[in-house]
């Protein structure tokens, strides 16, 4: 295997890149061309479905027990969902944040006459208006609002200026990497994963590897609404990595200065045997690794395998501190994802029984089991 050199001024480069691009899970358009444009640079084969998920393919020597490399394109975001008669909006989250984090934000309003700007505040925003109000006002999406900038003072005025219910809300990510390798933003999940992908893609074809099966970097485009892998994933994929945030929190394990394998989510547990060879991996280059179990998480594994793919899958993260809010992540954490994928699409498959659907049980793996004692009667 080579150890194919990071570069990590094209994955920084590619990182804010995408982070400037608005990509709310239904309003992916823009980040699907960016992307293929970024493939087509590379000179990467590459197919989108009807809706814009990514399937691109780096081909390897062996035509079956393909596997799959996966991050999503989209973020979270809002809709509006109400005009009000103060010259406000109302919205509903896309996906799942906590409103907290949507205070105070910068957002981009796509009408039907353009982008329009304006800033999320609750309704009670003013300490100068409302004093110790401010502080007691329930913390949750009905309790905010969007004051856009235009001259409107009512509903009417909202109407006249292009303002309509199912309006896409986009939040500015607002990115800062600094000096000591800190990248500070809303949205690395799962912007940062893509970015890690993309440059492990353009350090395999440059390096002019050879992989041992075809290689899949399929970029979703509905995760975070739970259907994204449903319909990029298919049979012939026999394993299945997903790169995806880890969350970095007091009862967590996770780290933001390596590689976390997460074992299990809220769906249930990872594959058993793919999980062992991406930690022997880590061990093997001295990549730094931890493993860690998620309680409030799922990832594009689940909407592939329910939507009846079998394939094995392993999720590995880069660690996010402040998940789904102002995210902040280390450059050493992706750079150390980019890595271990670059390895682990040399390797052989896990089992090569995994070219076919269905089999025998030969060549059918065994996991550890206590010792059987024979008792004597």
């Amino acid at each position: 295997m080579i150890n194919i050199e990071i570069d990590e001024d094209y994955l920084k480069k590619t990182l804010i890149a995408l982070l400037n691009i608005h990509s709310p899970s239904g309003y992916t358009d823009q980040i699907v061309h960016f992307v293929g444009h970024e493939l087509q640079k590379m000179e990467i084969h590459y197919n989108a479905t009807r809706r814009g998920a990514i399937r691109a393919t780096l081909p390897g020597r062996q035509k079956n027990c393909d596997r799959a490399i996966l991050a999503h394109l989209d973020t979270l975001g809002a809709m509006v969902r109400k005009l009000k008669n103060n010259g406000r909006l109302l919205i509903a989250p896309i996906g799942t944040w906590p409103s907290r984090f949507a205070e105070g934000a910068r957002v981009t309003l796509f009408t039907e006459k353009g982008p329009r700007r304006g800033t999320v505040l609750p309704m009670k925003a003013s300490g100068h208006a409302y004093g110790d109000e401010v502080n007691k006002q329930p913390v949750d999406w009905d309790h905010l609002e969007i004051r856009v900038d235009e001259r409107v003072t009512d509903k009417k005025d909202l109407l006249q200026a292009a303002f309509q219910v199912g309006d896409f809300v986009a939040f500015d990510a607002l990115p800062e990497v600094t000096s000591n390798g800190f990248i500070n933003a809303r949205h690395l999940d799962d912007k940062a994963g893509v970015a890690a992908l993309l440059t492990v893609a353009k350090g395999i074809v440059s390096s002019k590897v050879s992989l041992p099966v075809d290689c899949h970097l399929i970029f979703t485009i509905f995760e975070e609404v739970g259907s994204g892998a449903s319909s990029a994933v298919y049979g012939d994929v026999a394993e299945m990595v997903v790169i995806d945030n880890a969350p970095v929190a007091l009862l967590q394990n996770a780290t933001e200065y390596g590689v976390t394998i997460g074992m299990m989510d809220q769906t249930g547990p990872y594959d058993y045997h793919l999980n062992r060879k991406l930690i022997e991996l880590c061990h093997q280059y001295e990549i730094v690794v931890v493993r860690d179990v998620f309680k409030h998480y799922r990832s594009d594994s689940a909407s592939a395998i329910e939507a009846g793919n079998d394939s094995r899958t392993a999720l590995a993260c880069f660690g996010v501190d402040g998940s789904h809010g102002f995210e902040r992540t280390h450059l050493s954490s992706l750079t150390s994802i980019a890595k271990l994928v670059s390895l682990y699409i040399q390797t052989e498959p896990v089992f090569s029984r995994d070219k076919d659907e269905m089999a025998s049980l030969n060549g059918f793996p065994h996991q550890p089991e206590r010792e059987v004692i024979q008792i004597k009667t």
